[in-house]
């Protein structure tokens, strides 16, 4: 006798796999979830602290410059409200020893003070995490210079709350589904079986009563309408076979009848179709009329951000130490009137007012900087007359005159020109374009005075002059690679870069010289600029 396999049914078989892939799904989403969740919590904690610790850096500045500690500890006391802050020392930088000394503090309620951390400055730089609490510490910058520390303790109590309630509610949510799913899959079940059911009742019927006319109704599921499908097809082949004769002579008659009206029909499908087309035509260009407008007040909204953000922060400086200037006076004119006025007070008072000043006149001036940079931008050349230039002297000249400007890092300059190279155009829009070029590569590419070089290659044809720049700096950020040519943007926010260097080279060579450049992104040595400029005369004498 042959060997009995064992029995299972479709129903059973179709629970327990759907129970057990949910578990395990759910059991490593809610594992890798929960650790993806965590570690990403912590590093929000950590961004949010150094945001905080950067925040508290910039307020103190004057305060530590001008040892004020009164002020500094009335503004340390408004992070009483932030429930993640638990200490702040503040550390001044001694002009004798030029040591790290205590400042002021700042310690959160129910919470006890901390040592100092003057001797562990250099191991807080970077974040470090304990076991309920995070410390770092930052640099308080004045002018390029450290004039203290910030040092930052946060707790981790929310943290660890949070992980609890999410384990508590993955465990729930985990019955929930399983719950869910058992019903479901009962209800798939009853889908899947009901329609072998009816397949085998079909089956029979055509068996017994030789019923050729039926058919097996469409499910579904897949498999299943394949073997119905297949079933189908036997059943009309069969129903097919005996009825040919019959049916040729009554299908050649309908044919005849029904083909001009399948003509008729076809053609104004098609004709339907085309003004469909025509339709959807229409509206793409409608849609891509709407995408330009759209692009433009992005475009737009980013240069007003771009404008607001960089003359915020010298105005922003500006007011602020008009503020502390009229302070200070307030000060003197009170100590005047009381005939308490003595000349160490009138001496401090004077030079404050000096840096004061200094400071004031400084952030304006960089204003002044900023918004003729902008001017710039919108400058046009139209008005200046083409003229014939020796390009091989032009880009001598330029290179001379910005000798002192390249020295701190000394480039390398390689010239590929004819010695005679002539064409007409407009001189001072190449100029610019040639000196901002050699500037970005001095200010961004360049980051010591070893082995810089950059390399001028000219190349003429029949109807353009093509201007290849190059550079062996640290090239561009892929982030910038393909907004380079947008204005405001820069690798040297906050360092003096405006963002406009770029966008003004591409205003200069697309509109004052009518040409084209875009960014080389397959030289990987540096930065690559490909200048195109139309000619009509190019001439080697």
């Amino acid at each position: 006798m042959p060997k009995s396999l064992p029995q299972t049914s479709i129903r059973k078989a179709l629970i327990s796999a759907v129970m057990l892939v949910t578990a395990l799904c759910l059991s490593l989403s809610i594992s890798i979830s929960t650790y993806l969740d965590v570690k990403e919590q912590k590093q929000l904690i950590i961004s949010k602290l150094t945001i905080l610790a950067e925040i508290i850096s910039f307020n103190a500045q004057v305060s530590v410059l001008f040892d004020d500690q009164k002020t500094e500890q009335q503004r340390l006391q408004s992070f009483e409200s932030i429930p993640l802050i638990k200490n702040i020392h503040i550390y001044s930088i001694n002009e004798i020893s030029n040591k790290a000394e205590f400042f002021t503090s700042f310690n959160a309620k129910k919470t006890p003070p901390v040592p100092l951390r003057v001797d562990s400055i250099e191991e807080l730089k970077e974040p470090r995490i304990t076991d309920n609490q995070v410390e770092l510490i930052k640099p308080i910058m004045y002018e390029g210079e450290v004039k203290g520390y910030v040092y930052v303790r946060g707790g981790l109590e929310r943290l660890n709350d949070y992980i609890n309630k999410k384990i508590i509610i993955d465990i729930l949510l985990t019955l929930f589904v399983l719950v869910l799913v058992f019903f479901v899959a009962k209800r798939i079940q009853k889908r899947i079986a009901n329609p072998i059911d009816e397949l085998s009742l079909l089956l029979q019927d055509v068996s017994k009563n030789h019923n050729y006319n039926v058919r097996a109704p469409k499910t579904n599921i897949s498999e299943i309408n394949t073997l119905a499908s297949s079933l189908n097809i036997m059943l009309t082949r069969t129903q097919n076979q005996i009825e040919r004769h019959k049916n040729d002579k009554l299908e050649i008659k309908q044919l005849n009848q029904s083909l001009e009206e399948k003509v008729n029909q076809r053609t104004i499908a098609l004709r339907e179709a085309n003004q469909e087309l025509l339709n959807t035509l229409e509206r793409m260009h409608q849609y891509q009329n709407q995408i330009v407008e759209s692009e433009k007040m992005a475009s737009l909204g980013q240069m007003v951000a771009g404008v607001a953000h960089e003359v915020n922060t010298p105005i922003g400086l500006g007011i602020t130490g008009s503020t502390l200037l009229r302070d200070k006076l307030a000060e003197i004119n009170a100590g005047f009137e009381k005939k308490t006025l003595t000349s160490t007070q009138l001496k401090r008072f004077i030079d404050d007012g000096i840096e004061n000043l200094d400071l004031i006149y400084r952030n304006l001036n960089r204003a002044a900087e900023l918004i003729s940079s902008f001017k710039k931008v919108a400058v046009t050349q139209d008005g200046e007359i083409n003229s014939a230039v020796n390009v091989h002297s032009l880009i001598s000249d330029v290179l001379l005159s910005m000798r002192a400007e390249m020295q701190p890092k000394a480039p390398e300059i390689k010239l590929h020109c004819p010695s005679e190279l002539i064409f007409e155009t407009k001189v001072g829009p190449l100029q610019q374009v040639l000196q901002q070029l050699i500037s970005n590569s001095v200010i961004h590419g360049f980051k010591d005075n070893i082995g810089n070089e950059i390399e001028f290659t000219i190349e003429r044809n029949e109807s353009s002059l093509i201007i290849n720049y190059r550079d062996n700096g640290v090239g561009v950020d892929k982030t910038i690679k393909k907004r380079i040519f947008d204005p405001f943007v820069t690798t040297k926010r906050g360092e003096g870069g405006s963002g406009l260097g770029m966008h003004l080279v591409y205003n200069l060579v697309t509109q004052a010289l009518g040409g084209s450049v875009f960014y080389d992104e397959k030289d990987e040595r540096g930065a690559s600029f490909i200048i195109t400029l139309p000619t009509d005369e190019v001439n080697v004498k």
